[in-house]
């Protein structure tokens, strides 16, 4: 029994390898630039955080410290960036954290992110086409909702409303252009992107001759006299809701930088992976940070935060200063870079599907590759039905923290997954190691006898990890469910906080300790890496794991329904298929070894 389910936890935990020469050949067209791939992920970054989650955040949640709640976000990403930039060069392949986590972490692991990423790019798709289709409703007057709720009215708590058949014919139309190939749908992009980029600095040079200081010192009895409301308009000045709502507000403009994971989906089609990739990320996360806090200062000093539209910040704010002429360029705006925020929901999700498929883990039909066009066709058709889909159907606001949870897991792995290749004792981190070491635990952890990783320091730095993973996870959990009991000083909370604080401290220091890779040779070129080595990765789990437990219990029990289906495909299929369990048989056999659990 031991045995077996030793066999049975090798084989969920089987690593991908790849080698040299395959890393380097694709099926996929190799086409993209630098400039392509970070106007990609620039234009699926901006488009509905700019125009939706700006005004929601700053007139509910964090008032004009929304610009904080921006650059707290934006380190959040930026930390989770440099781990995407390292193994993008490093495993230049489609799939993004699926092929991340597959060749570190092992299989089942990377199954349920590759899994809950199809989700999160499914509803995020399938969202911003909604959203698209109701800003340009609103510009035309309702003249859609009212027509579709007449004709195809869905009486049902479940489903939305209506029908929204604009919604689903911008995801069919996307996914036409996705089949034609990447390099077109990039030069679309392109074009939507700059008008996008055009429409955000004509308004925030034009807010900038409209601004008032004083809309960031308001007081609380001036906001009392001109709305009379004295519930969820927060006490006034630059912090109206207090830091807590600037925290609240970080959580969900974090969210607002999510496209950049975009470029890395995309390595298998960049020209020169090990230079695009890092620098892509870097560009795309400064370019929106810097427009993210320009859009924000510039409009909560144009309009009291209290006034704000949240569901149309922009029109709104220069219909306040006189200026209500600006609605249709920025609608213009709005709706070329909500269109290019839909294409970059879409571009990845086929690619994805195709990485899964390829590995055998889904079915592996979907991953067929149109010589022609040199496309994941079925992929793609598949993503995008499903999209259209629940665009068509779905109300998507009980839906879209499903997508939080995808983004952040996927995240945290992708950290978890540098610091265990940085700890991997061969030179060639995505190959096995067999290079045999003794000694004691105790003595690895106060004081390593090895200058250089071995398989035994490997070993010894999983177990770190895992126990500072758990860790953090008890304190993360500590400061949100009974953070109260702590801001009242109670004696037995402080202590147990304490105790798991000073052993997270513990955990760090010994993973520092540990001998690692400072310069992995698996490619002639140099290729980045992600600085500050363990303290980097482990500030981007612990974020991570902080957002997941803020979201709430039905998002929980809508991504556990979604698991089980998940499992119910890996266990009947992607167990038995998978690619690496065909090489880790044969490699068993040439070696004389004995066989999997499959043929035992």
């Amino acid at each position: 029994m031991t045995n077996y389910l030793h066999r049975f936890y090798e084989n969920i935990t089987r690593k991908k390898t790849y080698d040299t020469e395959s890393l380097q050949t694709s099926q996929l067209r190799r086409c993209l630039t630098v400039f392509d791939l970070t106007i990609l992920g620039i234009g699926s970054t901006l488009g509905t955080g700019t125009y939706i989650l700006t005004g929601q955040v700053a007139h509910e949640t964090a008032g004009p410290s929304i610009i904080l709640s921006f650059l707290i976000a934006a380190i959040a990403s930026i930390l989770a960036g440099v781990c995407y930039a390292e193994f993008g060069s490093r495993a230049p392949r489609a799939g993004s954290a699926y092929t991340y986590t597959y060749v570190s972490v092992g299989e089942i692991m990377a199954f349920i992110i590759g899994w809950n990423m199809i989700l999160e790019y499914v509803i995020g798709a399938a969202s911003t086409a909604r959203a698209l289709s109701a800003y340009f409703d609103s510009l035309i007057n309702f003249v859609m909702k009212d027509y579709f709720s007449t004709h195809f009215p869905l009486h049902s708590e479940t489903f939305a409303p209506y029908a929204d058949l604009f919604a689903m014919t911008l995801c069919l139309v996307i996914t036409i252009l996705l089949i034609v190939g990447i390099k077109e749908s990039a030069v679309l992009n392109n074009v939507f992107t700059f008008v996008n980029l055009a429409v955000i600095l004509l308004v925030i040079a034009i807010g900038l001759t409209k601004i008032r200081g004083h809309n960031w010192h308001i007081s609380l009895n001036e906001i009392r006299n001109f709305t009379n409301e004295t519930e969820g308009v927060g006490k006034g000045g630059f912090f109206p809701f207090g830091i807590e709502g600037t925290l609240a507000g970080a959580a969900t403009c974090f969210y607002a930088f999510v496209g950049f994971d975009l470029v890395a989906t995309t390595g298998e089609e960049s020209k020169n992976p090990q230079r695009a990739i890092p620098m892509s990320i870097c560009l795309t996360l400064i370019v929106c940070t810097f427009i993210y806090c320009a859009v924000s200062i510039v409009i909560t000093l144009m309009v009291p935060y209290y006034l704000l539209n949240p569901d149309a910040v922009f029109p709104e704010a220069f219909r306040y200063v006189q200026l209500p002429a600006f609605k249709y360029i920025i609608g213009a705006g709005a709706l070329t870079g909500i269109f290019a925020s839909l294409l970059g929901s879409l571009l990845p999700l086929p690619r994805v599907l195709y990485a899964i498929a390829a590995d055998g883990l889904i079915f592996r039909f979907i991953s067929w590759i149109h010589p022609q066009l040199q496309t994941p066709i079925i992929a793609t058709i598949l993503g995008g039905i499903a999209s259209a889909l629940m665009a068509l159907l779905f109300d998507l606001k009980k839906l879209v923290e499903m997508m939080s949870i995808g983004t952040l897991l996927a995240y945290s792995l992708v950290s978890i997954s540098v610091l265990f290749l940085r700890y991997q004792p061969s030179d060639d981190p995505l190959l096995r190691s067999s290079t045999p070491t003794v000694g004691p635990i105790w003595r690895e952890l106060l004081r390593p006898s090895q200058v250089y990783p071995t398989v035994y320091t490997a070993k010894v730095t999983k177990y770190l990890i895992t126990l500072l993973i758990l860790n953090g996870f008890i304190l993360c959990a500590i400061q949100i469910f009974a953070g109260h009991r702590l801001a009242n000083k109670e004696f037995g909370m402080i202590v147990i906080f304490g105790f798991f604080l000073f052993t997270e401290f513990l955990l760090v220091s010994a993973i520092a300790r540990q001998p690692k890779s400072e310069r992995a040779s698996y490619f002639e070129s140099t290729f980045h890496e992600t600085p500050l080595v363990p303290y980097i990765p482990i500030l981007s789990v612990l974020i991570n794991t902080y957002l997941i437990l803020k979201l709430s219990p039905a998002t929980w029990i809508r991504f556990g329904v979604w698991m089980f289906v998940g499992f119910l495909i890996y266990g009947f299929y992607g167990f038995w298929h998978s690619s690496q369990r065909f090489i880790n048989d044969t490699q068993r056999l040439l070696s004389g070894s004995t066989s999997s659990l499959i043929t035992s």
